[in-house]
């Protein structure tokens, strides 16, 4: 008996739902960091053995949206409802639980098994946990409450466990050996977006896209070719920095990192363009790969 299954994780911003994933699947598939909105698109981290295969999903942090961008990230989300077997609602010990009743409104109405877990509990205390898994009781009654603690990986085990109980029977959905359904080139701007956002202030990292102009791999190295879009001309100057030092920067720490994720030497060039207004561009947002 084989089991497969699409196991969904939608929550808030902020609330480590990339931590979660990448605790699950044992690799750094997701992007995390401390700045909300980190994840724009849906990401898939595949874990097989021998007698199963969990596909889980990564979602943007649900928001109100103000262009398109956050249409689209919204819209990954959602349609992460849509095909869950097994649904993840990761919340955590500091944010309200009715901050975002829409959402909340449409996961009450999921058929699929709901594993609510309730992250970052070593910042809390006994009585304040029992208090937030009553007041979820009231708001998802049929959904399971798990505490955990990503980052300490505290009853990651155990969710994986309850996972696996509740996994359907099915073939695998994907090549065994296979870790993502993502290209490499998209590993290549998350790296780079999430340099950005580790080292830029205020709007420049939500100003920002990356795209790769070129890819070519061989035995023993990659060459790559980076754009970083930006909206302005002065949001360019500060990308850049006084005598190109900030996008050195970035560029070294994303080149070591790459360096890590595809055990091969890297060249890389870095250039960055201004593309006007393309938070709100449909066209320019397909082009990124945005579902509109």
């Amino acid at each position: 008996m084989h089991k497969a299954g699409f196991v969904n994780i939608v929550g808030n911003p902020n609330v480590g739902k990339s931590t979660l994933m990448n605790a699950f699947v044992g690799e750094r598939i997701s992007i995390a960091t401390f700045k909300s909105q980190t994840t724009r698109h849906r990401i898939m981290g595949i874990v097989n053995t021998d007698d199963m295969q969990i596909v889980f999903s990564d979602t943007p942090g649900v928001v109100k949206p103000n262009y398109k961008l956050q249409e689209s990230m919204l819209q990954f989300s959602t349609s992460a409802l849509q095909d869950a077997d097994i649904l993840l609602y990761v919340t955590d010990v500091i944010e309200n639980p009715e901050k975002n009743m829409d959402f909340i409104e449409k996961v009450q109405k999921q058929t699929a098994p709901i594993l609510l877990l309730i992250n970052k509990i070593d910042k809390s205390n006994q009585e304040e946990l029992n208090e937030l898994v009553a007041l979820w009781n009231k708001l998802l009654p049929t959904a399971e409450i798990i505490p955990v603690s990503a980052t300490n990986k505290f009853n990651v085990d155990y969710v994986l466990k309850r996972i696996q109980e509740m996994l359907p029977e099915s073939s695998p959905y994907f090549e065994k050996d296979q870790l993502t359904d993502k290209p490499a080139r998209f590993f290549v701007t998350e790296i780079f977006r999430e340099k950005i956002l580790l080292y830029y202030d205020k709007e420049i990292p939500y100003s920002v896209e990356v795209a790769v102009d070129e890819f070519n791999e061989t035995n023993k190295n990659i060459t790559i070719r980076v754009v970083i879009y930006v909206e302005r001309e002065s949001q360019k100057g500060i990308i850049i920095g006084k005598q190109g030092r900030a996008l050195k920067k970035v560029a070294t720490e994303a080149r070591k990192e790459l360096e890590k994720f595809f055990d091969k030497s890297i060249f890389l060039e870095t250039y960055v363009k201004v593309d006007k207004d393309w938070r709100s561009s449909e066209r320019e947002l397909k082009n990124f790969g945005y579902n509109l």
